[in-house]
């Protein structure tokens, strides 16, 4: 046998790396990942459930954030470790995709990984712990979609069955004990879409009034916006229309000298007079074309100056400027008008109307309705209450609401919530693995284990005993062959079976969360290295350098 040369043998791989540069890598890297991520799991377990409690968050200027709701939790901390962030954006895509479930979600991924945790301890390859979770998270979600109740639109208990998921999405929000009054706003508000746009929560405005009591607020059918900047001659307007043409423009409406936007050179003090009516004849033309359209509000997305404003008001017509963009699309959603970008060639069909415009205080800001529009495909909640804070995190809480009746209506389906789903899920995907050989039979049990920490949770928010609650539901849903729900029922410490007393929830947000949960899991079981580079120092730029560089070039004088 030939002997190899020295120089042929296989030398070790040698990788140069600047000075201060941050390597960590194998077992070591998983493991600080997996802890990494169970701290921020950590700070948002107490958040889940009706009896969850909330986060207060100062940033650096000051400002105060009160919410348990999860997305903005983890959008508001300031995690520098990069595998956690991986967590940030899970919750991230959840909120926009269903809306809630973002704790959920959160908590799913963080268990996941506490429970693989000790196989990656024992020298398990990551490779085949991923390969496992991705074939539970696919059994599991074949199971949801195969235990997911229908929902049928012709049945007379379908308006019911959304309110108990928009008051699922409120019971763990800072608004559950006035549920029974905002869950009919809510379905009201997604009802009212238009079924072939895709039900599009863009269209549902929210204003925040602050003063009054919570119960002050309400829906109104069409747009509300808070009176814009105005001009003088604004208090001579009427204030009320019954069926009023309405105008959208994209126009300004302002006399604005022509020596601001251009140079003109003029040799006779009567070719500047000419210029000046010019401009005077210009203003008065669109202002008429204006009137003649019959048109009695007027809405810009630009300025209406002091001239315009008193000639409308001189003619009683109503005017606004620099309207919001998204108000003046629901205005036109709902009245019917388009916005258009010149005065010239207006025409009857270019116009909306609506059965009601008027101008109404509303706690310490005027706003405009329109309400009754044909078109009645936007709606605007008005919110109330008595610290801004407070009406800032309602908002968020509606907005979940609405995203989830909304998904309901779209996904035709729901689930249990309350835990039900979760330990049924845990249930069957037991019995799966037991028809698995290998390792993925152990890891498929470790998922179906992770899966209980969902009731687990919400019993130890509530105080109850979280041990003698699973234990009691892990016996009925063995039992149970006829496929009756069982989960925590938070308000008699106990389990609930009664359908009446049940939360339910789309089965798409259960979907969604078991799938983000295990990509984020996978995600960061696949990485075994982390290289982190310090920030380049930016080279000196002062006179000393300039007169280095001058030495260097010239060299020595």
């Amino acid at each position: 046998m030939q002997a190899m040369h020295p120089g042929m043998m296989m030398q070790p791989q040698i990788i140069l790396l600047k000075e201060g540069t941050d390597a960590s890598q194998g077992k070591g890297q998983l493991l600080s990942n997996i802890t990494a991520c169970a701290a921020v799991v950590d700070t948002v377990r107490t958040t889940l459930g009706p009896r969850g409690m909330d986060k207060l968050m100062v940033d650096q200027r000051g400002t105060v954030t009160i919410s348990n709701d999860g997305a903005t939790i983890l959008k508001l901390l300031d995690i520098v470790h990069p595998a956690a962030k991986t967590l940030v954006d899970i919750a991230r895509a959840q909120d926009a995709e269903v809306g809630d479930g973002t704790t959920s979600v959160v908590l799913l991924a963080g268990e996941v990984l506490k429970q693989v945790k000790p196989l990656i301890e024992e020298g398990v390859n990551p490779q085949t712990i991923i390969k496992g979770l991705r074939r539970a998270s696919v059994l599991a979600v074949a199971h949801i979609r195969d235990l997911a109740v229908a929902l049928d639109a012709r049945k007379e208990d379908l308006r019911s069955l959304l309110k108990k998921c928009a008051a699922t999405a409120m019971s763990s929000k800072i608004i559950h004990s006035y549920e029974a009054f905002f869950t009919d706003m809510v379905v009201d508000a997604v009802l009212r879409l238009d079924q072939a746009d895709s039900l599009n929560e863009a269209l549902i405005g929210m204003k925040r009034v602050p003063g009054g009591g919570v119960q002050d607020s309400f829906l109104v059918d069409g747009v509300a916006f808070k009176k814009t900047f105005s001009y003088a001659g604004f208090e001579q307007q009427p204030k009320a229309f019954d069926k009023p043409k309405v105008l959208a423009l994209n126009v300004e409406l302002e006399l604005k000298a022509e020596k601001d936007n251009a140079e003109v050179r003029v040799e006779q003090v009567a070719e500047y007079q000419k210029i000046v009516d010019a401009e005077w004849r210009i203003i008065y033309d669109k202002l008429e074309k204006i009137v003649t359209t019959g048109a009695k509000v007027v809405l810009s997305k630009l300025p209406i100056g002091d001239l315009a404003t008193q000639y409308f008001a001189d003619r009683d017509i109503f005017c606004a400027g620099r309207v919001a963009n998204d108000d003046l699309v629901r205005v036109c959603q709902g009245t019917g008008a388009s916005v258009q970008s010149s005065v010239n060639d207006l025409a009857p069909h270019h116009l909306g109307t609506c059965t009601r415009f008027e101008e109404r205080q509303i706690g310490g800001e005027r706003y405009n309705l329109f309400t009754g529009c044909p078109q009645a495909k936007t709606t605007t909640l008005v919110l109330r209450g008595g610290a801004e804070q407070f009406i800032a995190e309602v908002e968020r809480s509606l907005h979940d609401a609405i995203m989830i009746v909304r998904r309901a209506l779209k996904s035709k389906s729901v689930v249990a919530g309350g835990g039900a789903i979760e330990m049924e899920l845990s249930k069957r995907l037991r019995d799966d693995a037991r028809k698995i050989d290998g390792k993925q039979q152990l890891i498929v049990s470790q998922f179906a284990k992770a899966l209980e920490t969902i009731p687990r949770t919400l019993c130890d928010n509530a105080g109850f005993d979280a041990t003698d609650i699973l234990n009691k539901l892990r016996q009925k849903h063995a039992m149970d062959k006829n496929g009756t729900w069982y989960g925590v029922d938070v308000q008699n410490e106990s389990i609930a079976d009664n359908l009446e007393r049940f939360v339910w929830e789309p089965a798409v947000v259960k979907i969604n969360a078991i799938s983000a949960a295990t990509e984020a899991a996978c995600l960061i079981l696949s990485v075994d290295e982390t290289v982190k580079n310090p920030q380049s120092e930016k080279p000196q730029m002062g006179p000393a350098a300039g007169r280095g560089r001058g030495r260097g070039r010239g060299g020595r004088r």
